[in-house]
């Protein structure tokens, strides 16, 4: 709610269309702060108060290992482990303390850094092992596939070498997945990806990784959004300190580290997770049809309980003090916003975000969420995977938002799809594409991106894929003769520069798509006969000078730096021209000039059109021959505009399918 010495103007008074849901906007930002007090305590921190991952679970206090488990339902709770033969034994059964809390104290001799152990929960009329909720560190059988919690304690504690506190406005992403980041047929650790693909990160130029999968996760094909324990890093990728060594090299290299957070759902196993954990359904999650998610078989949280919102808030907190992370992408928020989870519907006006269908108690959850990040570290940002485009949900709380600083613009690689799958080169629409991309709220924050993970999934297609087919695997030798891969390596390297430079505030880009990276991801699983052949990534391919995969990396690159290096994303965009005839699209960011002409087979010699006055310098040429083009440009020569009826005139050269990029002296 605005206070009374506020000046921040509120969304509904920016944005006519939602005055008619002023009311609305005013009780949900009430009740997010109201929660917040009521949490904190007037005029307090909250993230002083959000602390359970610091009393449940396991801890080592003095020269006791203390356990404690919040199970309302439990008759009896057991620790059970290496220790004890896996057996129910009286000395390590957990007592009662009240309000459903059970605590054991262990002495530290007894239990080793290393012990693997359950609890073996009790309840009227029944009981099974279960996971510790608030459990830090699982590992899997290799022979079972069982998961157990694992007594995690080294001898010497992981030494921070860099503090990372720069503010990222505009984040270059690139999305990762540490488990499929070799190119050898195996799953990845993080000193791999320090070593391998951290270094190829810092060559392309992003200042942001985001890192998929790290909240365990019992399939591995689930591309880490079954999540099971939240608390816990996987160890499917290493330890905990080879992980901090990531986060802490990265940092030193000047990028920030975000990690893709679940809390729009949980996974529904029972021995793994948290579904009936203690015997009921409801322990952190709606009863019934509610606690059911129809799509994703999985369980639905229930915001609006006490103890669901500290779980949650305390996982946020955790990750960020335990592994010095500087935010998150929270995933599936438009199923967390809705009753019906968004499913089936348009989203095709605004009373579809005001119809009483939204749920509250999510969205007053991801305010406080978005409270509690930026007190715990002032320069971490959030990000929301929100294909709905709820008005507020990037906007700042005090204008009456939610809180997050970026919204994902799901649309755009949509668009992207319908372009290229239904319709021929010549029926492409310069103003269509200028206004789907540019197409955003002004008072909120927004991450572009042509494609990421989603469309490099199997059933799916990437860009270079729609684009050139089954020549990938013919005709990406630089000695080859092929005007379909010519194509595609064209519009691959126009598409992604025309999403980054029109994107509201930040990019993203999944690994290896940079450079064109064949074939799909497929998981191991039953149906590919449990192969990670598809579940890696090809790095040698852009490494190799005769082939054109290297030629999509080096444009990648200098686009990268390109946007980085002169701060580009803070500028803003002007249309100078949008040609149907002739498929040429162009406009300003800043001092820069972007000259695209998508047409399929004419170039255009003195291409004029108005444009500021001064000289034009090329700084970017996607048919530069070392990006796979033709040279048809002499880049080394400088453009100046003259005077014609009193406009100012530019005049370029603008081979076809292909981009310039000028800057202003």
């Amino acid at each position: 709610m605005r206070s009374n010495n506020s000046k921040a103007m509120m969304i509904y008074d920016t944005d006519p269309y939602l005055e008619p849901y002023k009311k609305t906007i005013i009780e949900r930002n009430h009740r997010i702060i109201t929660k917040k007090q009521e949490i904190a305590g007037y005029g307090k921190k909250l993230s002083n108060a959000v602390n359970n991952h610091l009393y449940y679970a396991l801890h080592t206090e003095g020269d006791c290992r203390v356990f404690r488990e919040w199970a309302p339902n439990a008759t009896k709770i057991y620790l059970i482990g290496d220790f004890n033969n896996w057996k129910r034994e009286r000395q390590y059964a957990l007592n009662p303390i009240g309000g459903g809390n059970w605590e054991l104290k262990v002495p530290v001799s007894q239990i080793h850094h290393g012990d693997h152990y359950k609890w073996f929960i009790e309840w009227p009329n029944g009981g099974a092992e279960r996971i510790p909720a608030y459990v830090t560190r699982c590992v899997q059988d290799p022979d079972t596939k069982i998961f157990s919690a694992e007594v995690w304690d080294p001898e010497k504690p992981y030494e921070w070498m860099h503090k990372f506190s720069k503010k990222v406005e505009n984040p270059l992403i690139y999305e990762t997945h540490i488990g499929m980041s070799s190119e050898k047929e195996k799953v990845a650790t993080f000193e791999e990806f320090r070593k391998d693909v951290l270094p190829r990160i810092v060559d392309l130029g992003y200042n942001t990784i985001q890192i998929m999968a790290l909240q365990e996760h019992p399939y591995y094909g689930s591309f880490g959004y079954q999540v099971s324990n939240f608390f816990a890093l996987s160890s499917r990728f290493g330890t905990p300190e080879e992980f901090k060594q990531l986060v802490d090299e990265a940092h030193g290299k000047g990028i920030a580290v975000i990690m893709d957070i679940v809390h729009s759902h949980s996974v529904k196993n029972e021995a793994e997770g948290l579904s009936m954990f203690d015997g009921t359904s409801t322990t952190y999650f709606h009863a019934g049809a509610r606690g059911e998610h129809p799509a994703w078989t999985s369980r639905c949280f229930d915001y609006g309980k006490s103890e669901t919102l500290y779980f949650l808030l305390s996982n946020c907190k955790y990750w960020m003090e335990e592994y010095h992370l500087d935010g998150f992408r929270f995933d599936g928020v438009t199923s967390m916003l809705y009753l019906d989870h968004g499913l089936e519907r348009d989203f095709n006006g605004y009373n579809n975000y005001f119809d009483g269908g939204e749920d509250e108690d999510a969205i007053t959850y991801l305010g406080l969420a978005n409270i509690l990040i930026k007190e715990l570290k002032t320069n971490a940002f959030t990000i929301a995977e929100d294909m709905s485009g709820m008005p507020g949900l990037a906007a700042p709380l005090e204008n009456g938002g939610i809180g997050f600083d970026f919204r994902m613009s799901m649309g755009i690689c949509d668009h992207w799809i319908k372009w290229i799958k239904e319709l021929s080169d010549w029926d492409w629409s310069m103003g269509e594409i200028y206004y789907q991309l540019t197409n955003k709220r002004a008072d909120e924050k927004t991450i572009s991106y042509a494609e990421c993970h989603d469309q490099a999934l199997v059933g799916d297609k990437t860009i270079i894929f729609r684009l050139i087919d089954k020549e990938m695997y013919y005709s990406m030798s630089k000695d080859s003769q092929n005007i379909v891969v010519d194509r595609g390596i064209a519009l691959h390297k126009m598409i992604r520069l025309v999403t980054l430079a029109t994107a509201g505030n930040g990019y993203l880009n999944f690994m290896g798509n940079e450079f064109g990276h064949p074939e799909w991801i497929d998981f191991p699983r039953e149906g590919n006969n449990w192969s990670y052949f598809y579940a890696r990534r090809q790095w040698s391919l852009s490494d190799a000078d005769h082939l054109r995969y290297k030629s999509l990396r080096e444009f990648d690159k200098s686009m990268i730096h390109l946007f980085s290096k002169n701060k580009i994303l803070k500028d803003s965009l002007f249309c100078l021209r949008a040609d149907e005839m002739k498929k040429v699209l162009i406009f300003t960011r800043g001092s820069f000039l972007f000259a695209f002409n998508f047409n399929p087979n004419q170039s255009f010699d003195n291409y004029e059109f108005k444009a500021p006055a001064g000289k034009w310098s090329v700084v970017l040429d996607s048919d530069a021959e070392q990006f796979g083009g033709f040279s048809r440009n002499v880049d080394s020569i400088d453009h100046f505009t003259h005077m014609e009826g009193g406009d100012s005139i530019l005049s370029l050269y603008l081979p076809c399918r292909s981009v310039l990029v000028l800057k202003c002296n």
